[in-house]
């Protein structure tokens, strides 16, 4: 009986929270066979999957990297991330760009997706808790489930998804591959 009042007491405290998700416009993508979704203010844009260019040395879910209109941008397979299979490329598969951190200290990344369907925005009420799982490291990524046709939308923070040395060794990745091509380019044959 306690634990229905405890489980009121935290639904109450969390309805701020949830009303806040709920004014926001959230990209929908597939990993898998579930839907997620992400803040669009987060989203640069949404490009075809072609190729990635492999980057020795960093962890398994670090695709590589691409070159998006002079820019090189880490790819990263978020279902290997989030402790999934590893994606399958198909024609439906694309790279979300998106922006990690804050500030001055934000790091562009390419998240890999099976697919992406649609922009919209959750209505009020149809955005609850995240559920508390024992043995579930970071739950704090995952900000509510909403829930949409009949079907449970997995809302990330990407900000936590990736930790903060993480986010580190992707812009270094990124600056660790440019001096490389410098010194290459500057390099007599």
């Amino acid at each position: 009986m306690n634990l229905n009042v405890t489980n009121t007491l935290v639904r109450k405290e969390a309805m701020p929270i949830l009303d806040t998700l709920a004014q926001k416009t959230y990209l929908t993508f597939k990993l898998d066979n579930e839907m997620f979704a992400v803040d669009v203010q987060n989203v640069h844009e949404v490009i075809k999957f072609t190729s990635v260019t492999k980057i020795p040395g960093v962890p398994p879910f670090v695709s590589g990297i691409i070159n998006l209109r002079d820019m090189v941008v880490p790819v990263v397979d978020l279902r290997l991330k989030l402790n999934m299979s590893e994606t399958t490329k198909s024609k439906k598969t694309c790279v979300i760009i998106l922006d990690l951190g804050h500030g001055d200290g934000k790091t562009i990344i390419g998240a890999l997706a099976d697919s992406v369907h649609e922009v919209f925005e959750f209505e009020s009420g149809q955005i609850e808790q995240p559920p508390h799982l024992k043995g579930m490291s970071r739950e704090n990524y995952i900000q509510g489930v909403g829930k949409r046709d009949d079907q449970f939308v997995i809302l990330l923070n990407m900000n936590q998804v990736f930790s903060s040395n993480e986010v580190i060794m992707l812009g270094a990745a990124i600056d660790e591959d440019l001096d490389e091509t410098e010194e290459d380019n500057n390099t007599i044959h």
